[in-house]
């Protein structure tokens, strides 16, 4: 064992593997004759407003880029270096489940339903798709769901890369057009300072009003608000 895979592993708890994202899956496929093959994932599941902002990536086996992992795992910085040689040496392609399409149809199902948009948004159409998570998509190619994939599927960390980082800006986009609720700093996700703007401002239109909070904060559901939200919210 390496100096630095010796170090890596004195950090890490007892019984959890240093898992790291690698080509591995996508090369056997090239080898299998299948190609392209994309990873795909989701930014935005469980904030109180906000889309999910689903990114699928075909990643060239000549010009990966280093350093990709599960988006989670990277500093902000670091997310943005990465996103820009991702888009530079990649496909990509993202798509929007916009709050209105959550309400209606569910967390789980919008997320899917976009990450098949953006896989169908690609410029070359995938023969596999790698997919993050338990749940195949409905896409135009074999589908292959990878549990933890955006840890272990380079194209998948890639993928989550570009989610994270389209989402982030974007609510920073709608924190600078709603003040006071700074979504530029939670994105919307359930923490004191979001809960106390919900309380002194109510919702937005970029609410989840199917999530019990802003249900609360919203009062009775069938007021009409939130109606304007597109399905698709552009960059």
């Amino acid at each position: 064992m390496s100096r630095a895979a010796a170090l890596r592993a004195e950090r890490l708890p007892l019984g959890e593997p240093d898992l790291r994202p690698t080509f591995a899956r996508e090369r056997a496929a090239l080898k299998r004759g299948v190609w392209p093959v994309a990873g795909c994932d989701e930014a935005g599941r469980g904030p109180l407003a906000g889309p999910v902002v689903a990114a699928a990536v075909i990643l060239d086996p000549k010009r990966i880029p280093r350093g990709l992992d599960d988006s989670k795992k990277l500093t902000a910085e670091r997310r943005e270096q990465l996103y820009g040689r991702i888009c530079a040496r990649a496909e990509v392609a993202v798509a929007f489940a916009s709050p209105a399409r959550i309400d209606r149809d569910n967390i789980l199902r919008a997320s899917l339903w976009a990450l098949a948009r953006a896989v169908a948004a690609l410029p070359l159409k995938p023969k596999l798709v790698f997919v993050d998570g338990r749940d195949r998509i409905d896409c135009c190619c074999d589908c292959e769901a990878v549990v933890s994939g955006d840890a272990i599927v380079a194209s998948i960390a890639a993928a989550s890369i570009v989610a994270k980082v389209t989402r982030d800006r974007l609510m920073a986009r709608i924190g600078a057009a709603h003040p006071g609720y700074g979504f530029e700093r939670h994105m919307g996700y359930s923490v004191p300072e979001h809960f106390a703007a919900l309380d002194r401002l109510g919702p937005t239109v970029h609410h989840r009003r199917s999530f019990e909070p802003v249900a609360r904060a919203w009062g009775d559901p069938a007021d009409g608000a939130g109606a304007a939200v597109p399905s698709v919210l552009p960059l």
